[in-house]
């Protein structure tokens, strides 16, 4: 059995807010006691981090995801629970961390490397390396006091891939800087996973993690919320993110008119959670009304992998109408030959007045299904085609 390069066992860290805090002199003398309330960050995380891999760690604002970068990297320490690393860790955290303002950018390339475990034997003969990687040598003898946040960026990075790292931590600086470094540091990030190095990144690009991670963690205030395959922990990351949108406020609606349920039917009648090209797939809604409610719409949308839109349509467009809706009642939207080929679409449904004024009941991408590509259709889209002939 291989044995975790990093290994995060109950992991807790918690921090004093205070309320308020001294502003002069005859304050702190008179005032003992200054409020203060204990603010958990992390409560209770724990995953595994195998050898090779590349793990992202996503989520909101005060999430705690750089709290538990830097108590991997060793910065901080646990409040409970521990962390278990194996192998040298290099850690590329806020702009010009291990970098001293006063010294030149040579200087503190020797600086950063002791730090992080290098003898000044071995920075020598990376030093050259090092700064061609970073492209700053027309500045590397200036004070870093003087550099941008992208030079900050290309040094730091630049440091920390050549110590040769076991373990990579990452926090959101690669969001700094020109989009032709970026692409550099990410070729680099590509070339440490075929050398099998561990590495672990913290980031609000959730199509990078889809693309280049193996496992990806979310976090929210500070509790694992989701941890698996990327493209779930993306999906699941970005539902959250559109429930904290403003646009999303009411996003459950008032249910005077709710979605009971909803399905997915194939031609044959089996579930449609998956389907082939070029087929019927009906999406079922079955609908309640509290109250009799005039001229309400009800529609669907379809995003694909990416949460990009691709289709909907709503019972207006398609001249239904209620005067008014009552009761119960069952709804099915005929989807007529399947034009995807391949991959996955979530469902959003949704019913509100004609005016949209009111929103009733909103399900942001509950349901999903899987398209299979039929072998005789290898484009990009489907299209029904006969086929007939006759002598000439």
């Amino acid at each position: 059995m291989t044995v975790p390069a990093i290994e995060i066992q109950g992991v807790g860290k918690h921090f004093k807010r205070y309320k308020e805090r001294p502003t002069s002199i005859k304050a702190r003398v008179t005032k003992f006691r200054v409020r203060a309330e204990e603010f958990w960050a992390l409560k209770d995380v724990g995953f595994d981090v195998p050898e090779g891999s590349t793990t992202g760690l996503i989520g909101p604002n005060g999430s705690g995801k750089s709290t538990l970068l830097r108590i991997i990297a060793g910065i901080l320490r646990p409040s409970e629970g521990r962390v278990v690393t194996r192998g040298r860790i290099a850690a590329l955290l806020e702009l010009g961390a291990g970098f001293h303002p006063e010294l030149t950018g040579r200087e503190n390339v020797y600086l950063n490397a002791s730090i992080l475990g290098l003898s000044r034997k071995e920075t020598d003969r990376k030093f050259d390396s090092i700064v061609e990687f970073s492209e700053l040598e027309d500045f590397i003898d200036t004070q870093v006091k003087f550099y941008s946040s992208w030079m900050f960026v290309r040094l730091g990075f630049a440091v920390a891939v050549h110590v040769d790292p076991q373990i990579l931590l990452i926090d959101e600086v690669l969001a700094v800087g020109d989009e032709k470094f970026q692409r550099k540091c990410l070729a680099k990030i590509q070339s440490f996973q075929e050398e099998g190095r561990t590495m672990v990144f913290v980031t609000h690009a959730a199509d990078l993690v889809r693309e280049i991670c193996d496992h990806a963690v979310m976090l929210q205030k500070g509790v694992i919320h989701a941890a698996g395959e990327p493209d779930d922990v993306v999906r699941e990351f970005r539902l959250s993110m559109l429930k904290e949108d403003l646009a999303y406020a009411t996003e459950q609606g008032s249910k005077e008119l709710e979605i009971v349920a909803s399905a997915l039917i194939r031609e044959d009648g089996s579930s449609g959670e998956k389907a082939v090209s070029g087929e019927t797939l009906t999406l079922q809604v079955d609908l309640e009304a509290k109250r009799p409610i005039d001229d309400p719409v009800i529609s669907f949308a379809l995003h694909d992998e990416n949460n990009k839109f691709v289709f909907g349509t709503n019972t207006d467009w398609k001249g239904l109408r209620f005067h008014p809706f009552e009761g119960k009642k069952r709804l099915r939207f005929h989807l007529r030959s399947l034009p995807f080929v391949g991959g996955k679409y979530w469902v959003t449904l949704g019913v509100h007045s004609r005016d949209a004024s009111t929103v009733y009941h909103v399900q942001e991408q509950r349901a999903s299904f899987q398209v299979e590509v039929p072998a005789e259709n290898p484009g990009q889209i489907f299209i029904p085609v006969d086929v007939d002939v006759e002598d000439l």
